[in-house]
């Protein structure tokens, strides 16, 4: 089941706040669909013609005709409008100029030094309207010896060492099944431009950010990273296992899988209880999380005989009772259905042939989604409104 996108308008926190988005395919996109969620009005620059590539990144696709896009164009442009201009033209770097002088956000991913040639990079741009924001999402950043290539997410996730903790020990390195980094960049752009709003309240004036996708991986790295620079022993591919927490992992079930996600001794203790084993808790290899660590290659498989003597269903009906974090493992289709996410407005289905359907922001304020109104756009619909229009 899917909800129905709520009739009247949810919040907008960043209600008056214009945002020019030059940027194309998901780090730079998800940012501004995230801003557009929030209130602002966010306009997005696209090559004339073609326009962002992702709209011909399908099947599958929503829409006929010229109208026609893909799915994952659809993922992160809700609430934008459109306009196309070829930015390499006197007349493109005018309109874009005109537009930039009266935006409070510009989020562009073009490569080090492009937007330079035009005369539309930071600088100049900021030298017509010293209160903008200037978001630039690039794959290495502003600077570094890395800083002349372009950033493809699969490719940082490699380099930036997600990877090589990914997937099962002595296999071939795995991706994530999304784009993980780009996401993550996008999220991490928002929350700069939002400080730099906040600051520009202040100060009056605007910011440069530089957002680069491999320090964002870096950065995502988290306790891997921490373990390295602490404990000076590099992280490995463990399948699903964790590196500091024992038991917490996927254990086959008798008719499948669950997820088991013990995080502290007690939550162990309770597990062996709802297991028949409540002894286990107490023996001293197993009592600490740093004993079950040091013994893990004895205690997964004692647990995983445990876990074959009972159906997925099962084994989280009584482990929820219990208050033992557990989970079935899902596919795409199953989340979508889930009455959880019916229950949340995760899912939305707007109910007309002119909306796709979409996943929501997953943020609430006071119980309400902050979800733009506007459907993904067709490229150049408001090219009158924005560019010959009177301001």
């Amino acid at each position: 089941m899917t909800s129905t996108a709520p009739a009247r308008p949810g919040p907008q926190p960043l209600a008056g706040v214009r945002v020019l988005d030059l940027s194309r395919v998901l780090a730079g996109p998800w940012a501004g669909q995230m801003l557009a969620d929030y209130g602002a009005e966010v306009l997005k620059v696209e090559r004339p013609g073609a326009g962002d590539d992702t709209r011909a990144w399908g099947p599958p696709w929503w829409g006929e005709g010229e109208a026609r896009v893909a799915a994952y164009f659809v993922c992160a442009n809700r609430g934008k409008r459109s306009v196309a201009i070829d930015i390499a033209s006197p007349e493109g770097i005018q309109q874009v100029r005109e537009l930039a002088r009266e935006a409070d956000v510009l989020i562009e991913n073009y490569k080090v030094g492009q937007l330079a040639k035009y005369g539309l990079d930071a600088v100049s741009l900021q030298a017509i309207n010293p209160r903008l924001i200037y978001c630039s999402i690039t794959g290495y950043g502003q600077t570094g010896p890395l800083s002349h290539k372009a950033g493809y997410d699969f490719a940082i996730q490699a380099e930036g060492g997600l990877m090589s903790i990914t997937g099962n020990p002595g296999e071939e390195p795995q991706k994530v099944g999304v784009a993980v980094t780009d996401l993550m960049t996008g999220v991490y752009a928002t929350t700069a431009i939002l400080a730099a709003l906040h600051e520009r309240a202040r100060t009056g004036r605007g910011r440069v950010i530089d957002a680069a996708l491999f320090d964002v991986q870096v950065a995502m790295l988290a306790n891997q990273a921490s373990n390295q620079l602490i404990g000076h022993k590099t992280p490995t591919r463990m399948g699903n296992a964790h590196p500091n927490i024992v038991p917490y992992q996927v254990f086959p079930t008798r008719d499948g899988h669950m997820v088991l996600a013990v995080g502290n001794d007690g939550q162990f203790a309770k597990f062996c209880e709802a297991a028949g084993q409540p002894a286990v808790s107490r023996d001293a290899r197993f009592s600490t999380n740093p004993a079950r660590v040091e013994h893990r290659a004895t205690l997964v498989p004692l647990v995983t005989g445990w876990t074959m003597t009972k159906d997925t269903a099962e084994w989280v009906a009584v482990l929820d009772q219990a208050g033992v974090p557990c989970a079935p493992i899902l596919d795409v289709a199953q989340v979508m259905e889930h009455p959880h996410v019916t229950a949340r407005g995760m899912a939305l289905q707007p109910g007309n042939a002119q909306t796709p359907p979409m996943v929501a922001n997953p943020m609430l304020f006071d119980g309400q989604r902050p979800v733009a109104e506007l459907s993904p756009p067709v490229l150049g619909a408001d090219q009158a409104r924005w560019l010959y229009a009177s301001p």
